[in-house]
This record gives structure tokens, C-alpha cells and sequence, in this order.
């Protein structure tokens, strides 16, 4: 399985020959990007917040590309044409399955006309390495397990924090956590924080540069 990092929260997947683009944003996007992602096999978008669904790129794609998303994402962009997934759901690509798990959307005022109230995170499982990216997503109770966990470590009210994103690594069992969703100036990451929180509950972790790739 390989991984490559775009921007905040958006990863490309390559495995099992399948190209899976995951939450393509606004946030930083270069037109070098353009072939990338017009060059993947399905695209799996969690919520409809802009750095996490570059809607005027994503009309732009061909339109042999398949994209899965929530009736809400599909409601706030009805120029595109959304598969529909909710929660829960279960799919299957060549050797690749898809589930569309639990997440909560966080909340804070700045956030007041533009709350996420269908969210969902996905893991893609090639049948050797299970990916989980979580969405942004506040800490919940949960039973999944995966080796590689993509969570974001910003907090804000909005996501989990360094702190949280360290004990629910734990409990998902991942092998190699990474951090995701920190590109927004509103709310930088705390490198130091970050660092110390995995450390202190010792977390095998590895913070991407955006455009890196890595294989699993």
C-alpha cells in the first residue's frame, strides 16, 4: 500500500492496482494536482466543509471517476454526481473493500451556518493493511481496528486533539499513526504538543510533508 499526503486532510491510496482519492481540498491546491487526481479510480469525500471537497476541481475530473459521499455533501454540491454512502455501509473494489464508519463533526461558534451534521470516516482494507481515516472527528467509543490510522491532531474544538488522537491510536491498534488536517491558519498545529503527546503514550507515528509518499 502506498500513501501520498496532498493538503490538509486529502491522501491518495495505491494498492492492490486501484487508485482511491480521499478528501480533496482546497486548502494549498497547486494545479500540478490536477492530473494527479484526475488519474484515480474512485474518490471517497467525508464531509462537505471546502478543505475536505474542492468542489469547482472536482467538476473538472473525468467523469469516469466514481465519488462517494453523503446526501449532505451531495445537497450542499448538486453540480456533482455523488454515489451516495452513509454509515455503516459496506463496498467492494477489485480486492479492495471499503466501510464507511462513525464520526463526529466538533462544534464552536466560529463554526455557527456551517455545521456538519452527516460526517463519516472510511477504512480501506486491501486485505493486507487496513487505512482509517477518520474525518474530522471529536473522540468517541468505537471498536475498530486498523494498522494505519490518518487522524487529525489540531483540536479546536473541532477535532480530536494531540491527546486524543495519541490514546485513540492506542485503542484502534494502529501500527503507524498519522497526523492529517494541519493546513488550516486558523488553527496550526502544535509540533512540540503533537510530538510529546505520542511519545508520552508511545505511538509509533510519522508526520508527512505534503506530496510525500510513503509505502506500507
Amino acid at each position: 500500500m502506498k500513501i501520498t499526503k496532498f493538503p490538509q486532510s486529502c491522501l491518495l491510496i495505491e494498492t492492490k492496482g486501484k487508485r482511491i482519492l480521499i478528501d480533496p481540498g482546497i486548502l494549498k491546491y497547486k494545479e500540478e494536482y490536477f492530473d494527479i487526481w484526475n488519474n484515480v479510480d474512485i474518490i471517497l469525500i467525508t464531509h462537505k466543509h471546502p478543505d475536505h471537497c474542492n468542489a469547482e476541481v472536482l467538476k473538472k475530473l473525468n467523469k469516469n471517476i466514481t465519488i462517494y459521499s453523503t446526501r449532505e455533501v451531495q445537497n450542499a454540491n448538486e453540480d456533482l454526481n455523488i454515489n451516495i454512502i452513509k454509515e455503516k455501509d459496506v463496498f467492494q473494489m477489485g480486492d479492495i473493500t471499503i466501510e464507511v464508519v462513525h464520526a463526529i463533526h466538533g462544534y464552536q461558534p466560529l463554526l455557527k451556518g456551517k455545521e456538519i451534521n452527516e460526517n463519516v470516516g472510511y477504512i480501506v482494507d486491501d486485505g493486507e493493511n487496513r487505512l482509517y481515516t477518520t474525518s474530522d472527528t471529536i473522540c468517541f467509543q468505537n471498536d475498530y481496528k486498523a494498522d494505519i490510522l490518518c487522524i487529525p491532531v489540531t483540536g479546536h474544538g473541532l477535532t480530536m486533539s494531540a491527546f486524543e488522537s495519541a490514546l485513540y491510536s492506542k485503542e484502534v491498534e494502529a501500527k503507524l499513526t498519522i497526523p492529517i488536517h494541519m493546513d488550516n491558519p486558523a488553527f496550526p498545529p502544535d509540533f512540540d504538543y503533537i510530538k510529546a503527546m505520542f511519545e508520552k503514550y508511545e505511538v509509533k507515528y510519522k508526520i508527512l510533508e505534503n506530496d510525500e509518499t510513503i509505502e506500507i
